[in-house]
């Protein structure tokens, strides 16, 4: 799956690490933004199968560490549940800037369930929340951490969470309290609740609480036999798979049709990076560049949708004439390539000095042609619409919008 790196700062200045996943095919139908759980990271395994399960359905998933966690500035024993909230904002905000658009979807798996509840009022694009094994408090957060006393004593302290040190503060015990439900009938997004009735780490009760609190539009599915962390990564799929389905209701595509001016072609790009996306008759599609160029290789090079597009009007032009003829033309294939040619190396070119682009086509007719026809459809390709275009001389006139 195409992932390029996304770092941005919080509000105290400190660079997050974060990750944005696109998908496979096609340029990203909406954006989600995705909250780890309680120490964990964006590296989880779990986060990684639910990225990917995500962009097989067109959403691309920006997963991040939060402050003091990963590859994340800061010092985890200095942060809070509130840190966590600003947090997830900044990073709404930072794929704002890069993608132009805001998370449509927030996804929050076990504290980072709670999070996203909590954060989305304050995340204007977002549309729909789901949370995985959430907590129905934050509070409940405190059950997993053996040695408050000492960390009230110090004001921090290091303690063992899932067998790992994490040094926590009094700050981030008191950041969880008071919290209530109240944030949940509040809402006002579509609402998603996934949970194993066997999570022995948050139990089903808190499900149970958040789906009672909510108002609809609100669903519920249970991951049967899962464990809290979706260890299992077919529990990690479907419950992917489950976001991603429910989500279709309500996250917003971006129309890919003319725009109100007419313009039959729309590119757009991010602040970082070279993943474009394309909205052409009506048809989403993304551009990109190599890898060694410092692309993402999320899409082809824009001389390959030249090369597609004359590849395409090549086909079709032969498709029809045959039809008109009613000649036996089963299937006709053409490969392309582009690349640079010295000028005085072409015999019937213009230019005479320098280099000149050249495309290589090797056209295939397939069916029982006589050479009279194939000799034919060999001059008919080259009459095309959109080779006589790349002969033609073409005047782009560029205006500045806005």
């Amino acid at each position: 799956m195409p992932t390029r790196d996304l770092v941005f700062s919080n509000g105290r200045g400190q660079v997050l690490a974060g990750r944005l996943d696109l998908p496979v095919a096609g340029p990203p139908r909406a954006y989600a933004l995705f909250a780890h759980c309680f120490t964990c990271g964006k590296d989880l395994r779990a986060a990684r199968r639910l990225a990917d399960e995500l962009g097989a359905h067109g959403i691309a998933t920006l997963r991040f560490d939060f402050t003091g966690l990963g590859r994340s500035e800061g010092d985890f024993g200095e942060t809070s549940f509130t840190t966590n909230l600003d947090d997830l904002v900044a990073a709404a905000s930072a794929l704002e800037d890069e993608v132009g658009r805001g998370p449509a979807l927030l996804i929050g798996h076990s504290l980072g369930g709670a999070a996203v509840l909590h954060a989305a009022t304050r995340i204007p694009s977002s549309r729909a929340v789901a949370v995985i094994g959430a907590p129905a408090d934050p509070e409940h957060v405190r059950r997993l951490v053996v040695g408050e006393e000492a960390i009230r004593r110090d004001g921090a302290a290091e303690v063992s969470i899932g067998g790992r040190p994490f040094r926590i503060g009094a700050e981030f015990l008191d950041s969880l309290g008071g919290r209530g439900m109240d944030v949940v009938g509040a809402l006002r997004r579509a609402l998603l609740v996934l949970h194993s009735p066997t999570d022995r780490i948050v139990g089903i009760e808190n499900a149970a609480r958040i789906y009672g609190a909510a108002k609809h539009p609100k669903s519920f599915v249970s991951l049967d036999g899962a464990d809290h962390l979706l260890s299992d990564g077919r529990d990690a799929r479907f419950a992917a798979t489950m976001i991603a389905t429910w989500a279709e209701r309500y996250i917003d595509a971006p129309a890919f049709g003319p725009d109100a001016d007419g313009y039959d072609v729309v590119a757009e790009i991010g602040g970082s990076g070279f993943t474009t996306v394309l909205g052409a008759g009506g048809h989403p599609l993304v551009a990109d560049e190599p890898k060694s160029v410092g692309g993402a290789e999320a899409g082809p090079t824009p001389y390959d949708l030249v090369l597609a597009g004359l590849g395409a009007c090549t086909v079709m032009t032969l498709r029809m004439y045959a039809d008109r003829k009613d000649w036996p033309l089963t299937a006709a294939r053409v490969r392309l390539r582009q690349g640079k040619i010295h000028a005085a190396d072409c015999a019937h070119c213009e230019t005479k000095s320098g280099k000149i682009d050249r495309i290589d086509r090797e056209v295939e007719l397939v069916g029982p042609l006589d050479d009279e026809q194939r000799a034919r459809l060999m001059q008919i390709a080259d009459k095309c619409p959109v080779h006589k275009t790349l002969h033609a001389e073409v005047d782009v006139n560029s205006t500045l919008r806005g």
